[in-house]
């Protein structure tokens, strides 16, 4: 079994069993951001609290 199966595969087996399949689909999304934002952080692909005030000010315009 791939990495990728067995992560999602893990993620659906935390959820209850009345889970819907949208509800599935946000998980498995919502896991996979997390998954890039770290790996992103471990490869150094970040920007300071201040550089991401100037692109959220920029917007704003």
């Amino acid at each position: 079994m791939t990495i990728a199966k067995q992560s999602a595969k893990k993620v659906i087996d935390s959820l209850p069993d009345d889970t819907s399949y949208d509800e599935i689909l946000k998980e498995l999304a919502f896991n996979r951001m997390i998954e890039r934002g770290l790996e992103d952080s471990k490869n150094g692909r970040t920007i300071s609290n201040e550089e991401m005030k100037q692109k959220i000010k920029q917007w704003q315009k």
